[in-house]
């Protein structure tokens, strides 16, 4: 099984390297390294790490917005690490898409669980992604097929099933999509409206 491909972004650099030699130790591969939030995002838009482990105090952009940025563009999961644990600042990580928090002093016990449920929630929600876009592209087919069986009924005097049939038989004699032959059928009627 390939190594986890992490990035670190603390702005501290004995943190980091602890933080480096933790993952080393746990069999984690460290690929890249930054002290503050726009370097973060930038190394995770070039790298596409599985994970970038970042502090919330940053200079330059703090990790919660670092961390939002790569939420949004949905480049790796976050995992947030700080010394601070007030609820702000816990609600502003929530809001950001973070997948999972530990507070510092930590140690490779509450880094591996941590890592592994980000790990884990991100594969989840990748998951649900697709299947809410296959969910939409089902619908929009059956939507367009309707409107198409409308035509042909109206058209060609077809009754629903015959209009169906009729969308089906043509989309395996030439090999396209049922969607692609709703598209065709409703495209010509619209041609032909406008000729008329």
């Amino acid at each position: 099984m390939p190594q986890t491909r992490v990035i670190i972004a603390e702005d501290e650099a004995i943190p980091r390297l602890d933080l480096r030699e933790m993952l080393d130790n746990l069999g984690y591969l460290v690929v890249g390294e930054a002290s503050d939030g726009r370097s973060a995002v930038n190394l995770a838009r070039e790298l596409r790490p599985d994970l970038v482990i970042m502090d919330i105090k940053m200079p330059d952009m703090d990790g919660i917005t670092a961390a939002k940025i790569l939420t949004e563009e949905r480049i790796a999961p976050v995992l947030l690490v700080t010394a601070y644990s007030d609820r702000e600042l816990v609600e502003r990580a929530k809001d950001s898409g973070v997948l999972a928090y530990v507070a510092k002093p930590f140690g490779e016990a509450q880094l591996v669980p941590a890592i592994e449920v980000a790990l884990a929630r991100f594969r989840e929600l990748r998951a649900l992604e697709r299947e809410l876009g296959d969910t939409k592209q089902a619908l929009e087919t059956r939507k367009l097929v309707e409107r198409a069986k409308g035509v042909l009924m109206d058209t060609q005097g077809l009754k629903e099933a015959e209009a169906f049939r009729k969308i089906q038989k043509l989309s395996m004699n030439t090999r396209k999509s049922m969607r692609e032959v709703a598209e065709a059928i409703l495209l010509a009627h619209e041609v032909q409206k406008d000729v008329s």
